[in-house]
C-alpha cells in the first residue's frame, strides 16, 4: 500500500481534503460533502498506510469517530501552535488543505489530546451542568437588574431561585410592562433551576462512580462536582510528563515569559489550554486557601500582600501539583 499524507479542512457542511505521497507529490485533492455519503467516499481513499492531520475545530471529534475504522493514523492539530499561513498572502479552503498534509508530511505539526468517547461522555455532563449554571446566573442577575430599574429595594436573599427568594419575588409589584418581563424572567429562572438540580444530581452520580473522582474528591476544596470535572478534563494524567508544571500550562495558568540578552519579563497568565479546567481549578482555590497547612498560610499571606486574584491563581498552580500526586497510578 501506498503511503500518503492527507490533509483536511474541515468546516460544518464540508470538508475539503489534500492528498500528498511521501515524495510530496500530490496525489489527488477534492471537497466533500459531510454527511454519510461523504465519509463513505472519503473511508474509501484511506488504508493503514495513511496518514490524516485535521485541525480541532467543533465537528473534529465526530470526524474522528469515522475515519478510524479505516486504520489510519489520524493527527488532530492545534491550530494555535501549528503555523500553516506563515510567508503566505493567500488563504483558502484548498490551499489549508494543502498546507496541512505537507506539514504533517515533514512532521512539523503539534497536535493535541484525542479523549476516548468515555472522557468525552464525561466531559458533555460536566459542562453542560456549568452552561446551566451560568444561565441561571444570567437570569438571576437580569431579574436584579431590572428589579433595579423599577426602583424596588434589592432582595433580602442571596439566592432567588431558592424557596424564599421565590416566595419574596412572589410579592413584588412593578409597572404592568416591568412585571410581565418580570414573571417571564421569574418562569424562565424556575424552569433553568430544576435543570440544575437535575443535571448536579447526575454528576454526583459519576463521580460516585470513578475512582478517579473519588480520590480528588479527597483534597481540600474540590467537591465531587469539581473532582468529576477535573478528572473528565485532564483525561489521561500520564500525559502531563513534567507533572504539574505541565498541567498548570494545559489549564492556562502559567505566566507568559520573555525572556532575552538577560532580561526576563513575566506577563500575565497565558489561558491557553482548557478553559474548563483554569476555570474549575481557580473555584476550587477560592475554597483551598481556607487550608490548615503551609500551603494554606502561604496562600493566605501572598492575598494580603497581592490580593486575593492573584493568591487564587498561584493556588490553582499549587493545586495541579497535588492533583497529579492525588492522582491514582494504577486508573
Amino acid at each position: 500500500m501506498e503511503q500518503q499524507y492527507i490533509g483536511v479542512d474541515l468546516h460544518k457542511a464540508f470538508f475539503q481534503a489534500c492528498a500528498l505521497r511521501a515524495s510530496g507529490e500530490r496525489a489527488w485533492e477534492r471537497r466533500f460533502v459531510r454527511s454519510e455519503e461523504g465519509l463513505a467516499m472519503f473511508r474509501e481513499q484511506c488504508s493503514a498506510a495513511t496518514h490524516v492531520a485535521v485541525e480541532a475545530t467543533g465537528p473534529t471529534w465526530s470526524f474522528v469517530d469515522a475515519i478510524r475504522p479505516t486504520g489510519a493514523a489520524i493527527c488532530v492539530v492545534d491550530p494555535r501552535k501549528t503555523r500553516l499561513k506563515a510567508g503566505f498572502a493567500a488563504k483558502t479552503d484548498r490551499l489549508d488543505a494543502r498546507r496541512l498534509a505537507d506539514a504533517l508530511r515533514r512532521e512539523s505539526v503539534v497536535s493535541v489530546y484525542v479523549p476516548p468517547p468515555a472522557i468525552r461522555e464525561l466531559r458533555e455532563v460536566c459542562r453542560g451542568r456549568y452552561q446551566l449554571v451560568r444561565l441561571r446566573t444570567r437570569l438571576t442577575q437580569m431579574i436584579r437588574a431590572l428589579l433595579l430599574r423599577a426602583g424596588v429595594e434589592d432582595a433580602p436573599v442571596a439566592q432567588l431561585y431558592g424557596t424564599r427568594g421565590a416566595a419574596w419575588l412572589a410579592q413584588v409589584q412593578l409597572p404592568i410592562e416591568a412585571e410581565r418581563t418580570l414573571r417571564r424572567l421569574e418562569r424562565l429562572l424556575h424552569v433553568v433551576h430544576a435543570e440544575v438540580v437535575e443535571a448536579q444530581a447526575v454528576v454526583v452520580t459519576h463521580a460516585a462512580a470513578d475512582p478517579i473522582a473519588r480520590a480528588l474528591d479527597t483534597m481540600v476544596g474540590i467537591g465531587p462536582v469539581r473532582a468529576l470535572t477535573i478528572r473528565a478534563e485532564v483525561g489521561d494524567i500520564a500525559r502531563f510528563r513534567r507533572g504539574g508544571r505541565e498541567l498548570a500550562s494545559y489549564a492556562g495558568l502559567v505566566t507568559r515569559v520573555d525572556r532575552s540578552a538577560g532580561h526576563c519579563h513575566y506577563g500575565r497568565i497565558t489561558r491557553e489550554g482548557s478553559p474548563w479546567l483554569r476555570y474549575v481549578l481557580v473555584e476550587a482555590a477560592v475554597n483551598a486557601i481556607k487550608r490548615p497547612d503551609g500551603i494554606g498560610e502561604w496562600a493566605r499571606r501572598l492575598a494580603r500582600r497581592k490580593g486575593p486574584l492573584i493568591a487564587r491563581v498561584a493556588l490553582a498552580r499549587v493545586l495541579c501539583r497535588d492533583i497529579v500526586r492525588t492522582w491514582p497510578r494504577s486508573a
